[in-house]
């Protein structure tokens, strides 16, 4: 159990998947949440009215993590709103596979703004609101794509190991301040950013997890949970892999 009250998380995508989850379980421990997203007006709202008496501590927020412009007023706005940010969940990403010599120029370019400079944009001006507060905690949803590279994915597997890349520099410059950065890389979790696998496609990549199962969102929403919490005030610079041992 973490105690997160009086605690302000922006969750990127935080309406679907594993964002959900993650969002879910700050609001169980007594956080507000902020959960962005992109697109989908009908699966935010779903949420928020499944959470019940829960969803009175969520604020949804429309955008494009993609845009630096809207990142940044999306902050200028949120500060307003509310006193302080403390936690910031990079979670939005996007998958459009392809094997490399056929991957055109938009698959690569979309997939790496929306899960690289999306965390970016994020992280930079989250960063500056922490380092006035002298406190923070960043965590990226990176994935083990980013270190195994999975055949077909070489723009995921980039964008992935990039945020691994990010955070590493990153915590380095705002460690002083006493903001951590960190990432947690899942691997295949029963989430519909998996959902279109082929069915023979699943029953192999199965026999690949040591534990011979997809990961649960909670599995996740925990470990996202401690790297948030003052137990894990002395880890920086890291990557926890959520993977049953792949």
């Amino acid at each position: 159990m973490h105690n997160f009250k009086d605690q302000t998380a922006i969750v990127t995508g935080g309406t679907r998947g594993i964002g959900k989850g993650i969002a879910k379980a700050f609001l169980e421990q007594g956080a507000t949440v902020v959960a962005t997203y992109a697109s989908n007006d009908e699966a935010a709202n779903q949420f928020k009215e499944e959470l019940g008496e829960l969803g009175q501590n969520l604020i949804l927020k429309k955008f494009d993590v993609s845009s630096h412009s809207a990142c940044e007023a999306f902050f200028e706005e949120i500060t307003k709103e509310l006193d302080k940010i403390d936690i910031l969940v990079n979670n939005s990403g996007r998958r459009s596979d392809n094997i490399t010599a056929a991957m055109s120029e938009q698959q690569w370019d979309s997939i790496l703004d929306i899960n690289l400079k999306g965390t970016f944009n994020m992280s930079k001006f989250a960063t500056l609101h922490m380092m006035r507060n002298r406190y923070g905690r960043i965590i990226n949803i990176s994935s083990i794509g980013g270190s195994l590279g999975l055949q077909g994915q070489a723009n995921y597997a980039a964008s992935k190991a990039g945020q691994v890349a990010l955070s590493k520099s990153l915590s380095k410059e705002v460690a002083k301040r006493n903001i951590t950065v960190n990432n947690v890389a899942p691997g295949f979790i029963e989430t519909e950013l998996i959902s279109d696998l082929p069915e023979d496609q699943v029953k192999e990549y199965k026999k690949q997890v040591p534990m011979k199962r997809f990961g649960k969102v909670e599995e996740v929403a925990n470990t996202v949970l401690f790297l948030a919490s003052d137990k894990a005030s002395y880890i920086t610079g890291t990557t926890i892999e959520v993977s049953g041992g792949l």
